[in-house]
């Protein structure tokens, strides 16, 4: 296993310098290298991680508050989603210890706002995080006013991170599979779950039912 760990990490660390030159082309294209900067996007930029973190708080309350099962199963689904997803971003970014692009390419690339980070590049662990609570709870309420909303919010944080400087489009894109892919399966695991412990209800169930009816049979 640890074997195929590390192939894995040395093949994606080749394929990064094949493609930093249509990383960084593509990046310049989303960064204003010129010291201009956009508050907007500065906002969705330094608050994606609270308000992503927030959200599963935030449903908690209001399932408590309103006595919905149904709210509260997607708090917790959304917060072990989260665990799952800073777990394995964490794991990426000392794993394979991309620079930031603003590192590398000081002369092409300009860090928008006050604060540098010291972290590794890749993935994006600002887009991971909101594309997995955007997933979780698209998941759990499948509507259109409800993912639409949570993908903007979601793609309007991977964009930031480019327009800041601080993340490569590859970066962004794996942000946005290992959020998502996290997500969905913290759910699927959820439905098999409640679903063989519906099971072993039914059994148990089934099971008192015939202790306190018994059924005599008698042969001639």
């Amino acid at each position: 296993m640890k074997f195929k760990l590390i192939v894995l990490m040395l093949v994606l660390q080749a394929s990064f310098v094949k493609s930093q030159n249509w990383d960084i082309s593509l990046l310049n294209k989303f960064n204003p290298n010129n010291g201009n900067q956009s508050s907007s996007w500065k906002f969705v930029s330094n608050n994606a991680i609270y308000m992503s973190a927030a959200t599963p708080l935030a449903l908690a309350v209001a399932g408590i508050a309103t006595h919905d099962q149904k709210l509260k199963q997607t708090a917790l689904n959304t917060g072990v989603a989260l665990v799952g997803n800073t777990a394995i971003t964490f794991f990426m970014k000392n794993s394979i210890q991309r620079p930031r692009p603003f590192v590398t390419w000081g002369d092409k690339v300009m860090l928008q706002g006050n604060t540098s980070p010291s972290d590794y590049s890749f993935p994006s662990g600002h887009t991971s995080t909101a594309f997995s609570v955007a997933t979780s709870v698209s998941l759990a309420y499948p509507k259109w006013y409800v993912i639409a909303p949570s993908f903007a919010f979601a793609s309007a944080t991977a964009y930031s991170r480019m327009y800041r400087g601080a993340h490569y489009p590859s970066d962004v894109l794996c942000g946005m599979l290992v959020g998502s892919g996290s997500a969905y399966l913290t759910h699927k695991l959820q439905k098999m779950m409640y679903r063989k412990s519906m099971e072993r209800r039914a059994k148990a169930l089934a099971l008192s039912q015939q202790e306190t009816n018994p059924v005599f049979i008698s042969g001639n």
